[in-house]
């Protein structure tokens, strides 16, 4: 696992490649082992190393091939490497490491952009060719590792991450469309970024310059070497496999995904939360390990949300060597501004407190994890799936809870409360109801609605981004694309591609790689080898959810080696306590002067009524959504300060 950068000067100045050094420095935390350059022409490429497999100096980056025509610089592991190293080997291949780089850069060099297709494993890279001069970068087909990436009126630039792309001459113009996208979702969908003009190479896309010297305008535009397969049957009966067979072909594939996972010339571990995905994966890794060590946290302070001791159980099942970290919320305090300074894109979900949490004190005893990521996406198992499954199927409990929804509208709707949180999600269920399939999903994805956004916002901005632009808006052209998988007669398989193409990427991988990598600590993700992938979208609905069980084929699949306890019990999950950290702890980041009327008013952004109405709302007894729209802006407000006051 690394960090990678490059850019091209796109004129005669050469100086925009000095600054290749300090792109690369930024992500110093992405790859602690080692640094190396390359710089030649018109291009500079830089590349941060976290050495895990082949950890011999010999396989550090930018790596050449014997030739010295072809440069790699590579971030990610490419799991099946073996097998086209014979069959290079057996093509006259002569290697002079271990490493599945040098075996990425000779596919290459025999398949081209073809190589892709053959290549199981998550990646960012970009490989250069000194003699046509042509810069190849591509993006892993599930978007498990991030690339951005931007085309400067003199050069152009990609990156792991923004931290990095900042350090070129950047023209930083924010995109007001992402900021109102923001506030709904609490981070900003691919391919746009923060920036106007700065983008997110999206899963399963490459982009080719064929000659440095000479950009061709259709070379700006990427191509998509791969996409999800979309679900192409709205009636289940259609779909001829039977339950039994999918579930052995499920655990089949899951096994080969798990044993290709565990390769590491460095300690492999597993986290280990108590539910059926990571006791899963902890089920199969142990096969492939003596002594597998897991880890898990558990909260001192909030004994509700505390699992730790199903995690205990499963590690006693299968022998692990486990470790729990006991945190209290002082331990969840003492990383908050240290988490939120990594991040380098405003990005709300404070889920990854936790993660960042985690990561570091599990890189003190490993350096790769396997983790349970993307099962609840591709498997049906959120709340909202639920809901979703409900809406579609309605029982008589459905019908009297939209029913009600009206009479219970006045009481306070707090997620920080057990009871209010039950009224804020009927709600939510109860106007869902109402709403087509399209935008019934929206409301459920995001945390925030149009109306709220746009109050929220500086009413000069509200209307460029519902600016009419060759007869559509702006924000409707980029909210019609995230939704054009849904249709009217389909089924939740729909939902759950496009929950697989917007929030996977966007948040939860965005999350799960970020805080992972601000420790130089790998995540590995079982689940989402793209064999499994396919094989989730080629399986009907009724495998995956019914009116009693979600993740129905994973549960079932593995019934008969994990605990029962872990069965029939309630998906808790866990968020800090925001709005009491807000009102106290962390009060301090909404008094300062960021948060002031006189700064938000010069900032021109935001409402400064709406946010004043906010803030006094925090402090009612009726917090409602108040403290989560705080958070949101708070984090927006830190990475404004950081990265524009430049």
């Amino acid at each position: 696992m690394c960090g990678i950068t490059g850019v091209v000067s796109l004129n005669s100045d050469q100086s925009v490649l000095e600054t290749v050094s300090a792109a690369t420095g930024a992500l110093e935390k992405r790859g602690p082992d080692a640094e190396g350059y390359f710089s030649e022409f018109n291009i500079a490429l830089g590349h941060r190393r976290l050495s895990i497999i082949d950890t011999d100096n010999s396989a550090n980056q930018p790596m050449f091939d014997p030739s010295e025509r072809f440069v790699i610089v590579f971030n990610g592991e490419f799991y099946n490497y073996k097998v086209y190293r014979e069959m290079l080997e057996s093509k006259g291949v002569i290697f002079k490491t271990n490493s599945d780089t040098e075996v990425l850069l000779q596919l290459y060099i025999s398949e081209k952009e073809n190589c892709l297709e053959k290549i199981n494993g998550f990646f960012a890279l970009a490989i250069f060719d000194k003699v046509e001069k042509s810069l190849f970068i591509a993006r892993d087909r599930i978007g498990i590792k991030p690339l951005v990436y931007t085309f400067q009126e003199n050069f152009f630039a990609f990156a792991s991450e923004l931290k990095a792309l900042v350090k070129y001459p950047l023209q930083r113009s924010l995109d007001k469309v992402s900021i109102f996208n923001y506030l709904q979702l609490n981070y900003i969908p691919a391919p746009n970024t923060i920036f106007e003009n700065v983008h997110k190479l999206e899963p399963g896309q490459y982009l080719k310059i064929n000659n440095i010297f000479d950009l061709q305008e259709e070379e700006r535009t990427p191509v998509n070497y791969y996409s999800i397969p979309k679900p192409n049957f709205t009636h289940e009966d259609l779909n001829p496999l039977s339950y039994e067979t999918a579930k052995t072909n499920f655990m089949e594939l899951l096994k080969e995904s798990v044993q290709r996972r565990m390769v590491s010339d460095v300690p492999l571990g597993a986290f280990l939360s108590g539910g059926i995905d990571s006791s899963v994966i902890c089920a199969l890794a142990s096969r492939y390990s003596s002594k597998l060590k897991t880890f898990s946290i558990g909260f001192k302070d909030h004994p509700f949300f505390d699992e730790t001791d199903y995690a205990e159980e499963v590690a006693e099942k299968f022998k692990t060597d486990h470790t729990t970290f006991k945190l209290t919320n002082q331990d969840l305090l003492d990383h908050v501004e240290e988490a939120l300074d990594y991040i380098d894109e405003p990005f709300a979900d404070s889920s990854a407190i936790n993660m960042f949490i985690l990561s570091k004190k599990t890189r003190k005893e490993i350096k790769v994890a396997l983790s349970g990521d993307g099962a609840d996406e591709m498997f049906a198992g959120y709340n909202k799936h639920a809901a979703e499954f409900k809406a579609r199927n309605p029982g008589n409990s459905e019908k009297v809870a939209a029913t009600l929804a009206p009479l219970l509208n006045p009481l306070p709707k707090n997620r920080d409360s057990k009871i209010w949180n039950v009224n804020r999600q009927l709600q939510r269920f109860a106007m869902g109801m109402k709403l087509s399939p399209k935008e019934r999903y929206w409301q459920w994805a995001t945390f925030r609605n149009e109306e709220t956004a746009n109050y929220l916002l500086h009413e000069s901005n509200v209307e460029k981004i519902h600016r009419l632009t060759d007869g559509a808006y702006d924000y409707k052209k980029r909210k019609e694309r995230i939704l054009k998988s849904i249709s009217k007669d389909g089924t939740l398989n729909e939902a759950l591609y496009t929950d697989m193409q917007l929030v996977l990427p966007n948040d939860m991988l965005f999350k799960v790689d970020h805080m992972s990598m601000a420790n130089g600590l790998e995540v590995r993700t079982p689940f989402l080898d793209h064999n499994l992938v396919n094989f989730a979208f080629e399986i009907p609905v009724q495998f995956k959810i019914n009116q009693n069980i979600r993740k129905k084929i994973v549960q079932d699949s593995f019934r008969t080696i994990l605990p029962e306890r872990l069965y029939n019990r309630p998906k808790k999950g866990f968020e800090i306590p925001v709005t009491s950290w807000l009102k106290g702890e962390l009060n301090h980041l909404i008094t300062a002067d960021y948060f002031s009327q006189s700064y938000i008013v010069e900032q021109g952004l935001f409402n400064w009524p709406a946010v004043e109405k906010q803030l006094k709302k925090l402090q009612s007894n009726d917090v409602g959504n108040a403290s989560g729209t705080i958070w949101n802006l708070m984090v927006f407000q830190r990475w404004y300060i950081k990265y524009m006051h430049v």
